[in-house]
């Protein structure tokens, strides 16, 4: 099946030498939520507002339902675009801002009419129809430019920080109220979010970007779970990390000579012995006293913080003879207590499988 959305060797540059998009290559897939992720100035708006048609490429091609509009204006890509400003126009009613796309297109007032009603009702919006958007909440605004981005049917939406102006409770629900349009309709979406918690929760897959580059393109759980390098481990989710050197490799594990003892680990970006690496080790993998013997890399420790955070314990330690106090235990709250306290000595120990060789520092 012909992906609908593709880029194909894409770079930007604004003055002729430098690059913010670097040799841009991914597909998007019809009906997909896909989420573009990275912090600040990583690229990511730039790549939307390329697709949007705001930004024209330098160089490389973006196809859209198999045809090129690397130089088409935006108005004829038939786009819908949700902003975090919500870009609704103040002196119109709900039901004139979510008909403006349709009465652009020519469209029939009667047509106009029903379509609206039912883009309204799609919201759950019905009965807002004649109120303007300053009577409006922040949510229902948002509703309001989900409503006229999906009136007019087009194939794609896109989606520009659409939740940054929301409180924490308010965001986290459009999250779900938007992944669950997203089902009912089957529209492609492109979601560009800074926010790795809120991609995790939305998307189908995500791509993670960092200096104009392509990090990683993976379903959430991919990402999570395998980071194929040392930058995705850390912007995804809270991460360990202990440099060392690689000091054997055998078959799916290998040895990592760090400061105060060695790890076994899986290899992901080393392949050869004496090569610098970063391991990366989730805090809910880490274990606090294991049996001996249980698991292969064990460190005594020494319990600096307490973090109660309610659904769990938020345990920094430091580890003996490796001089990094900032190491992290995440306990699940199963019985509401903890027996640690600041200053207690512990063992701490976690799973070769659990913790990934990656790309060396820097």
């Amino acid at each position: 099946m012909t992906p609908i959305v593709e880029f194909k060797n894409v770079f930007k540059t604004y003055d002729g030498e430098t690059l913010v998009i670097k040799d841009l290559n991914f597909e998007v897939e019809r009906g997909e939520f896909l989420t573009l992720l990275g912090p600040s100035g990583s690229g990511k708006t730039t790549t939307l507002m390329l697709l949007a048609g705001f930004e024209t490429p330098t160089g490389g091609d973006i196809t859209l339902e198999g045809r090129s509009i690397a130089r088409m204006p935006p108005y004829e890509r038939g786009i819908g675009m949700v902003f975090q400003n919500y870009a609704l126009f103040p002196h119109m009613t709900v039901a004139e801002n979510v008909a403006f796309p349709l009465e652009a297109r020519g469209q029939s007032r009667s047509g106009i009419a029903a379509k609206v009603e039912r883009a309204l009702d799609m919201v759950q919006l019905g009965g807002f129809a004649s109120r303007r958007p300053a009577q409006l909440s922040g949510g229902q605004q948002q509703r309001v430019a989900l409503a006229r981005a999906l009136v007019f049917e087009p194939s794609l939406v896109l989606m520009d920080e659409p939740l940054g102006a929301l409180d924490k409770q308010l965001r986290e629900r459009m999250q779900i109220e938007i992944k669950n349009l997203h089902k009912q309709v089957g529209v492609t979406v492109i979601f560009v979010t800074h926010d790795q918690s809120e991609a995790l929760t939305m998307s189908d897959r995500v791509v993670v970007f960092n200096d104009g580059r392509i990090q990683q393109v993976a379903p959430p759980v991919t990402l999570y779970e395998q980071p194929g390098n040392a930058f995705v481990a850390q912007f995804i989710g809270e991460n360990n990390r202990l440099q060392g050197r690689v000091s054997g490799i055998e078959g799916t594990t290998c040895r990592v000579d760090v400061e105060g003892g060695s790890v076994l680990a899986t290899p992901v970006n080393v392949s050869s012995v004496g090569e610098a690496t970063t391991l990366s080790i989730r805090p809910e993998r880490v274990e606090i006293n294991p049996d001996p013997g249980a698991i292969p890399n064990i460190f005594e420790a020494r319990v600096e913080e307490l973090t109660y955070l309610g659904d769990s314990l938020r345990v920094r330690v430091g580890l003996d003879g490796n001089g990094n106090d900032d190491f992290v235990v995440k306990l699940a709250n199963v019985f509401g207590r903890s027996d640690l306290a600041p200053g207690d000595r512990i063992r701490i120990g976690w799973r070769a499988e659990d913790c990934r060789a990656l790309d060396a520092p820097g």
